[in-house]
């Protein structure tokens, strides 16, 4: 499937060949979006629904998983620039009710430097496994419909030993975000599905964005979403379109479009949205992961591109910009997940093939 919407006449099949490319080595749907200099192209590749003819749609609503914590983070700077939040502010001046550490800072949430433990789960370097709230096998499956308050997602990780003192280190931790949105609802008053329509969606005339809290419910139109598990020594696929995202909460829980990403982070990336030094120090990394507050900072021979990227259980976003917002790649990936995560080297592969070509330009070249 394919659709030029460029209004210049620019097929880009290079962009076509790489996602049906890509629904060949394993996913079952992907949706693409991008604009730049030649206009705007979106197509898609791949199928609906498993087992189904219909053709993956182009602009449906699909689950974008971590890049939920650019919306979160962007809502806190926003919040700064109102003076409402300090940045520099100690978490347990908003949030008293969990003791947390007070050198930890709403800066140390949004970059991962605060040390705390991931709702998740964490794997240390000695190899060691340590769990969190179930997310895999037939124990998610099982309670994939399960609703976690964000309190007992913070209570649970600030029960387990810190990786480190904060701002020590830098560790992606879920629980981060969490609490970065229950500061955003502390100081507010108000849910954060509210507030992001105050400050985002309604500001920028995003109609396909969903904060959806504990509901499984996804909106029409959308791909499906599967997940393979093994249950009494027998491999069963289901369908995981519909689930409850409170386990990963505000790390991970949102749902979108490629439109709706495309006109959140060029009108960030572009100036629209933070003021010039909120935005500078969101864009500026750490030394570790080039992680800045809310997302990554990826130098490339054309510059640096910056992005947040996302996925969940059967579900993922791709989210890349360059430092003016003028050229954005967006993209929406369904396929069928398991436990051992089999499709991730064919989801760094997207990434790395849709980087070469929008950004720098040599894909099929």
């Amino acid at each position: 499937m394919f659709t030029n919407i460029s209004g210049k006449g620019h097929d880009r099949p290079e962009l076509q060949e790489a996602i049906e490319e890509l629904a060949g080595s394993g996913f079952l749907g992907i949706q693409l979006r991008v604009n730049d200099e030649q206009g705007e192209w979106a197509g898609s590749a791949g199928v609906r629904e498993l087992g189904q003819s219909a053709k993956a749609l182009t602009d449906g609503h699909f689950r974008i998983g971590s890049s939920t914590k650019s919306f979160v983070a962007t809502s806190v700077l926003l919040l700064v620039a109102e003076g409402r939040i300090g940045l520099d502010a100690p978490v347990d001046d908003y949030l008293p009710e969990f003791a947390v550490d007070r050198r930890i800072t709403v800066r140390m949430l949004l970059q991962h430097t605060s040390g705390i433990f991931n709702q998740t789960g964490e794997l240390y370097e000695d190899g060691t496994i340590v769990l969190g709230v179930p997310w895999r096998g037939k124990e998610w499956v099982d309670n994939r419909f399960k609703t976690y308050l964000p309190e007992e997602l913070v209570r649970l990780s600030l029960s387990k030993p810190a990786r480190f003192a904060p701002g020590t280190g830098w560790s992606y931790a879920n629980t981060n975000y969490v609490l970065a949105r229950l500061v955003v609802e502390k100081v507010t008053g108000r849910a954060f599905a509210e507030e992001l329509r105050r400050l985002i969606l309604g500001p920028l005339g995003m109609t396909g964005t969903v904060a959806p809290g504990a509901s499984p419910a996804i909106p029409a139109p959308h791909n499906h979403g599967y997940y393979r598990y093994e249950d009494a020594g027998q491999e069963r696929t289901v369908d995981v379109t519909r689930q409850n995202p409170s386990w990963v909460g505000a790390g991970g829980d949102m749902i979108s479009t490629t439109r709706d990403l495309h006109t959140y982070f060029s009108a960030l990336m572009g100036g629209k949205l933070l003021p010039a030094e909120l935005l500078a120090e969101m864009r500026t990394p750490e030394a570790t992961a080039g992680y800045g507050l809310g997302m990554f900072a990826q130098e490339t021979e054309s510059g640096t591109v910056f992005h947040h990227n996302g996925a969940t259980m059967g579900s993922a976003a791709l989210m890349y910009s360059n430092s003016d917002g003028s050229t954005t790649l967006t993209a929406g990936l369904t396929w069928v997940d398991d436990a051992e995560m089999s499709i991730a080297p064919a989801f760094q592969s997207a990434q790395q093939r849709f980087l070469a070509e929008v950004f720098c330009g040599k894909l099929g070249r």
